[in-house]
């Protein structure tokens, strides 16, 4: 098959996309900086050793728990003035290079300073994950070490297919890592 006859004027133009990833760093080298850089979406997006990590879509079965025990959590601890409860899309930076986005946090009252406009900047007192198809190793592994080592108090891991809940509590005298 004969190539069809191009112009000198004429450039192959690369897919939009190909273009697109050009201006963001390969995985493995995102900073915090560019993570902060990436413009506001609805996908939960989060930083973990250099890698920007995009959890697959939740079902509407975990949107429905999600939106339940939100809801709960909220009138709880608006009714005792207890603090804030937030659920995702909101940063919670661990410490330096490591952001996670929870289905649902809770920040006592008295750790209100952690809450910034952009973000959560150090450990909520209670953090929730609703496990999703492909997160159950991520939920369970890495983000309860992180969880514990930047001092959450409760770490929730909610099995929808199993209906159970599996709580994590920092014992007395539990250090954080203390890197915010």
């Amino acid at each position: 098959m004969a190539k069809p006859a191009v112009s000198g004027k004429l450039k192959a133009q690369p897919r939009l996309t190909v273009e697109v990833a050009r201006l963001f760093p390969l995985q493995g080298e995102w900073t915090e900086a560019d993570y902060l850089a990436l413009p506001e979406t609805n996908y939960i997006v989060e930083l973990s050793e250099g890698e920007l990590i995009m959890p697959p879509p939740p079902s509407v079965a975990h949107q429905t728990i999600s939106a339940r025990l939100f809801s709960t959590l909220y009138s709880f601890v608006r009714d005792r003035d207890l603090g804030t409860v937030l659920c995702a899309p909101t940063g919670v930076r661990l410490w330096p290079g490591k952001i996670r986005e929870p289905d649902i946090l809770f920040v006592a009252r008295e750790h209100a300073d952690r809450i910034k406009e952009d973000m959560i900047y150090g450990a909520p007192d209670l953090v929730v994950e609703i496990l999703s198809s492909g997160t159950e190793e991520t939920d369970h592994r890495e983000k309860s070490n992180e969880y514990e080592q930047a001092g959450v108090s409760e770490y929730w891991i909610i099995d929808p297919e199993a209906s159970n809940i599996t709580v994590y509590a920092l014992t007395e005298g539990a250090q954080a890592r203390g890197r915010v």
